[in-house]
């Protein structure tokens, strides 16, 4: 049975080919849209079974919060991201933001169907060589330079300082929401894009990274300096 489906990417051109060959092999592909700036509004309002997002820089902070935003909205549709061979850091961020999988631009179009059908079913879709390139660095990270505490806190914000500091603490959404006053759902936006920012997949790697890189010693400091901030849309 096919899928009913949203292709979007950056790339009209990319997005309406891979839309027509889709529908030749009987998928329904309610629209086919650039630019992937409005692409969860897109996906929100028309409510697809598999979203597939086209991205050219993976790595680049934000890329992936339309998923974030798709996932919050909308947390029954899978959604596909579509790119260049990324680092196993940008997949991570991939499935941080909720993505349910990750195929090559250079897939062949039965590699694209075959994860379409894993994502709509629940499966993470995935190449093999791509998971083993991302456990393999998780497990064996490089050296991190002496500087690399001052790094990732030049990433985030005051406010995001304060989530880490919190998560490291052991804190779910619930308390850091209460401990900060903010709602619950702006608690947890903030906690998708640190980790995205920090380029790990969970809590526990951004704990993790936090510790290992002497990050948490300079950001204790530097909590609750961010001040009042209204709650995220």
């Amino acid at each position: 049975m096919g899928v009913r489906l949203i292709v979007v990417d950056d790339h009209r051109l990319l997005a309406e080919a891979l839309a027509s060959a889709l529908k030749l092999r009987g998928h329904r592909v309610v629209a086919a849209a650039a630019p992937t700036a409005g692409a969860a509004d897109l996906v929100i309002a028309r409510a697809p079974e598999v979203c597939l997002l086209g991205t050219a820089a993976p790595a680049d902070p934000g890329v992936f919060d339309p998923v974030v935003k798709i996932k919050r909205e909308r947390p029954q549709v899978a959604v596909l991201v579509l790119g260049p061979v990324p680092s196993p850091r940008g997949i991570a961020a991939a499935f941080a933001a909720g993505a349910s999988g990750y195929v090559r631009h250079d897939e062949r179009i039965e590699g694209v169907e075959r994860a379409i059908m894993k994502a709509r079913a629940g499966e993470s879709a995935v190449a093999p060589q791509l998971l083993q390139g991302a456990f393999g660095e998780l497990l064996n990270p490089a050296a991190q330079p002496d500087d690399e505490a001052q790094r990732l806190l030049e990433m985030l914000t005051p406010r995001e300082v304060e989530v880490l500091v919190r998560v490291a603490d052991g804190e779910d959404t619930r308390l850091i929401a209460a401990g900060m006053g903010i709602a619950p759902s702006t608690a947890r936006t903030h906690v998708q894009r640190v980790l995205m920012k920090l380029g790990v997949g969970s809590r526990l790697e951004a704990a993790a990274l936090a510790a290992r890189t002497g990050l948490l010693d300079r950001a204790g400091p530097l909590r609750g300096v961010g001040g009042a901030e209204p709650d995220l849309p």
